[in-house]
């Protein structure tokens, strides 16, 4: 049986596969010419990641799949229920990438409060010529110790994040519409643990609260930061998407970093992928990086175990 990772595998997930006795191709074919692909080389598996889609089109025109699968945690590039009940399984790995995220967030936060995201830019072109005046402009970072992390989606991303949060010694809050609390247990190098109950609260509540906003919630169909949201947010704040494009409204976060509502804001999705909007890439006070919250080696070993695991269960119980 043939899988095509179209996306790309871990090498991990591709000797478990072989293992077990697929064929695993990890050929990128372009969306416009995937069915024809799928359909020529008797393809039983699509894994994607976010590039690739699996609409109904798609999973009408490729009898063969058995199975589609989403390396990652949103699936929103996939008609699952569709494809579901055309008896496909759909799976993903939830679980895989949520510590690479959750870093990710503290790298963009730790060279917001420094400036980094500013100073990266601008010590190549001043760094000779205006070594002082760079210097004068970057004295006036902050520490994480002691400031408040406001966390909106308190699934297994938003937990991790919690975790490094309290690691640094920062004030935790949460909200989710569908968790009223939840245990967050962090696992020391020593193999002790310690666990702690953060209870969700209201997302006014939040806002009001947090020096630091970090979303993890799937993709909306309406923004879970827009204008009112930015609004209630504390003056000199700071707001972090490693989440889902389509979440901020972007508009209204220029204007909030421009009149200095924000202090900075950190981007790792957009809504206009793979082109995000010039003004958000240019912007001096945004930190940018082009949606790698998975994307670390680890990550991806997990990712391509989770898969290998469930596709063998599936196809060869």
């Amino acid at each position: 049986m043939k899988i095509l990772a179209n996306d790309g595998i871990s090498n991990a997930g591709i000797e478990a596969l072989e293992a077990a006795g697929f064929t695993v191709e990890t050929t990128n074919v372009a969306q416009e010419q995937l069915i024809n692909y799928l359909n020529e080389n008797d393809i039983c598996v699509l894994l994607v990641r976010s590039a690739t889609t699996a609409r109904k089109e798609l999973i009408d025109a490729c009898p063969n799949l058995k199975i589609i699968g989403r390396g990652g945690v949103g699936m929103d590039n996939i008609d699952v229920e569709y494809a579901r009940n055309k008896g496909i399984d759909v799976i993903n790995t939830p679980a895989a990438s949520s510590a690479s995220v959750a870093e990710l967030v503290f790298a963009h936060l730790y060279g917001g409060v420094r400036f980094l995201y500013d100073a990266n830019r601008n010590m190549p072109l001043e760094g000779e010529s205006n070594f002082k005046g760079l210097k004068k402009a970057y004295a006036k970072g902050q520490e994480l110790r002691g400031k408040t992390m406001g966390i909106i989606g308190f699934g297994r991303i938003g937990q991790e994040v919690a975790k490094i949060a309290l690691g640094v010694g920062m004030r935790v809050v949460a909200t989710d519409k569908f968790t009223d609390e939840a245990e967050v247990s962090i696992s020391l190098f020593n193999g002790e643990h310690l666990s702690i109950t953060i209870p969700t609260i209201a997302m006014d509540d939040l806002l009001q609260q947090s020096d630091f906003v970090s979303l993890h919630v799937p993709a909306q169909k309406e923004y879970v930061i827009d204008r009112p949201q930015l609004e209630k947010m504390k003056s000199g704040a700071a707001l972090i998407n490693a989440a889902r494009g389509g979440v901020i409204n972007e508009v209204a976060l220029v204007e909030a970093l421009d009149n200095e509502k924000l202090a900075f804001a950190a981007l790792d999705t957009f809504e206009n992928e793979p082109k995000p909007e010039i003004k958000l890439l240019m912007h001096p006070k945004i930190s940018l990086t082009p949606h790698i919250g998975a994307a670390t080696l680890e990550a991806q070993d997990r990712i391509g175990e989770e898969l290998a695991d469930q596709i063998i269960g599936i196809l060869k119980p």
